[in-house]
């Protein structure tokens, strides 16, 4: 299966940017990047001038664990269509309009709470609806971006996505660090008002992505493909309240249990750390067997069809599987699901290790998001022009390289200090490398999605690539309290090892039988 054309001319790679679909995923991109941040770096600062310990702080980087299990909901979005909105609209772009309605609505919750005053858990709250709908929205951007165009564009439309993303990021990050600090809150003088002006003038900026679906047009391959009558949907609908009921009842009643353990436990090994997340993935494999168990019962009981259930969540897993066979398959989710866990552990507790150095906000927002941005955008076309000049697997292995190599020049940082010539390096090097990983990776995730189950696929692909490294990030802000900066990133970078054996291994399996 070849997804790129190495013997493109350049000139046709650059002509292609200019293409409509390849313009749309550039602003569906900027509405993509705008949640993420606002549940990472900018509410971590946020939380740290509040007076929340760090260990809570990246604590809250579980709120965005939606997007790792995106999966669960993905065929409610994939076959359900919204009254009146699908008729209007159809299917992906209805479900689009409501994500980006209901991120909106999250933004503005999230604002309206003071971390300093009120309970942690409203915030909580705030940002998990946060993280669940902008996931819904990486379902159906996903999803649009794959049935939208051929695969010969995909490369290219992942730069141009990546770009957007990182727009978005930038208006998330470096706009609410610069309103922050210019409506006057200080690490040193702490002011609600100011981060809560911010985060609503923020949230005006999803209207880039509220006007750009309403006036793209609709797949053709999207056209269709729903369930049939009113009965199946509020079916469907009740079997997919009832695996996340019963996901979120297990994890709330399991947690005095799960202290109570990490007590236990920890006075038989040393390290806590590692006894908390070993408990924390019990906690996530007992969840998602309950759930698997109360979904099972929901179709016995004939609420839901047992064939629209099997053609929904089993028949886009079996595909992935006929297509590649067992061994490759495995190989593929292996793959899948480690290559950006250098990256993402390391990003949870990136604004907080800058400021503990002694960056001050502008300073962040200055160099990491708005120089940064520019060398991620810069990547990011490099790796889309780069994949589809030497084909995906090459550069996907050369970005895992660089993305592991780049977190050892965060020991260097962390041994200089307050280091203006140093962090331009760094955050140089670190977007550089990821731009190019991540256009690459987008690339050679679509390649593997079969388009008769795009949003279903893509959905099981890119929760897979973000649950452990999500998971381990929680553990971030313990990890340093315990180690200090150095060590972590350079596990953080040894963390890339496993990926660069997978990615040479997958592309030897290619070379034997089908090639990418």
């Amino acid at each position: 299966m070849s997804i790129t054309n190495p013997e493109k001319s350049l000139l046709t790679t650059l002509t292609a940017f200019s293409h409509p679909r390849v313009v749309t995923m550039l602003f569906l991109g900027i509405s993509a990047g705008i949640p993420l941040l606002l549940i990472f770096s900018s509410l971590s600062l946020w939380l740290r001038e509040a007076g929340i310990q760090r260990e809570a702080v990246t604590y809250f980087s579980w709120a965005a664990l939606g997007y790792s299990f995106k999966f669960v909901w993905a065929p409610l979005v994939d076959k359900m269509p919204l009254p009146l909105l699908s008729k209007l609209l159809g299917r992906r772009r209805a479900w689009l309009l409501l994500s980006q309605i209901m991120i909106i609505l999250s933004i503005v919750a999230m604002a309206f709470i003071d971390p300093a005053k009120d309970t942690l858990t409203l915030m909580a709250w705030a940002a998990v609806c946060l993280g669940f709908s902008s996931a819904t929205q990486d379902i159906v951007i996903d999803a649009y971006r794959i049935e939208s165009a051929d695969s010969n564009l995909q490369a290219l439309m992942s730069s141009s996505y990546i770009a957007g993303y990182r727009i978005g990021m930038l208006l998330a990050g470096a706009g609410t660090l610069f309103l922050a600090s210019y409506f006057g809150s200080t690490t040193e003088t702490y002011d609600y008002h100011a981060w809560q002006s911010s985060y609503l003038l923020i949230s005006g900026f999803m209207l880039i992505g509220v006007i750009t679906t309403l006036t793209v047009a609709e797949p053709p391959q999207a056209i269709g493909n729903s369930l049939n009558t009113h009965k199946d949907h509020l079916g469907f609908l009740f079997l997919f309240i009832a695996l996340v009921s019963a996901f979120i009842a297990c994890f709330y009643y399991s947690t005095e249990l799960a202290e109570k353990a990490k007590l236990i436990v920890s006075t038989l090994i040393s390290n806590k750390p590692l006894v908390g997340f070993i408990i924390e993935l019990f906690r996530l494999a007992l969840a998602l067997i309950i759930a698997s168990i109360i979904g099972k019962c929901v179709i016995l009981s004939g609420i839901v069809k047992q064939q629209i259930a099997v053609q929904t969540y089993m028949v886009p897993i079996q595909d992935f599987f006929q297509r590649y066979g067992y061994l490759l398959a495995w190989l593929l989710l292996a793959l899948i699901g480690l290559y950006r866990i250098s990256d993402i552990v390391l990003g949870v507790i990136s604004n907080v290790f800058y400021q503990d150095l002694g960056f001050s906000k502008p300073e962040i927002a200055s160099v990491v998001k708005s120089f940064g941005l520019a060398m991620t955008i810069t990547g990011g076309f490099l790796g889309g022009l780069l994949a589809v000049r030497f084909g995906v697997m090459r550069i996907l292995f050369l970005g895992a390289l660089l993305s592991a190599l780049t977190n050892l020049l965060f020991m260097v940082l962390a041994q200089a200090g307050h280091d203006m010539f140093m962090l331009y390096l760094v955050i140089s090097a670190d977007n550089l490398s990821a731009g190019l990983a991540s256009a690459a990776f987008i690339a050679f995730l679509s390649s593997l999605t079969n388009i008769s189950f795009t949003a279903v696929q893509y959905a099981i692909f890119s929760s897979l690539m973000t649950l452990l490294p999500k998971i381990l990030g929680g553990y971030s802000g313990t990890l340093v309290e315990t180690l200090g900066y150095s060590q972590f990133f350079l596990i953080t970078a040894i963390m890339g090892i496993p990926v660069l054996l997978l990615i040479i291994l997958a592309e030897k399996y290619f070379q034997l039988g089908t090639k990418l």
